[in-house]
């Protein structure tokens, strides 16, 4: 992960960005944002994410977190890599992805032409990474991330839209914000 900036300060809460290569609109598949879910549960139960504030859009995904114990760096490194692996895996045996076809050749070519991939890329190699080290940077970041959907114009309140910590049962634990 050799980006400009890096979630490496330990201890230090973070907004970062995950964005699907080519803003391909993956999570619009049920069985795609359930797989992403499962996903950083897992990290949140075995490698100390801690998330304050989320969103999953269509082809992006906002955190506010941190990690407990170690680099969020090296965390969203490995998440960016498992996940990738696994909704590939999932888009190609999709009887129900109408895009399969095209996105596999659109990931293939993505991977083709990046020095950290073999076969296919997923996710843009960047994250984004802004330390939010004062209360009111991470009051704007959280209250970006829960109007994100709101200025897509997919809901008309943050609290309506499903995959966000501002739904009140939003599918992901948050520790201590909300």
């Amino acid at each position: 992960m050799s980006e400009i900036r890096k979630a490496n300060v330990e201890g230090a809460t973070y907004f970062v960005t995950f964005t699907v290569v080519g803003w391909v609109d993956v999570f619009t598949r049920k069985e795609l944002a359930d797989e992403l879910v499962r996903n950083i549960r897992y990290c949140q139960e075995q490698k100390g994410l801690e998330l304050f504030a989320y969103v999953i859009m269509s082809n992006h995904v906002h955190f506010v977190s941190r990690r407990r114990e170690g680099l969020l760096s090296e965390l969203l490194r490995d998440f960016k890599s498992f996940t990738a692996k696994q909704l590939l895996h999932l888009i190609a045996a999709l009887p129900n992805e109408s895009r399969s076809e095209w996105m596999m050749r659109h990931f293939g070519h993505a991977g083709k032409t990046s020095a950290q991939n073999k076969n296919y890329a997923f996710w843009i190699k960047d994250s984004h990474p802004t330390e939010l080290y004062t209360q009111p940077v991470f009051d704007k970041k959280v209250n970006y991330i829960h109007m994100n959907p709101v200025m897509s114009g997919i809901v008309s309140k943050p609290e309506h839209y499903l995959l966000s910590s501002a739904h009140p049962d939003g599918p992901l634990d948050l520790n201590g914000y909300g």
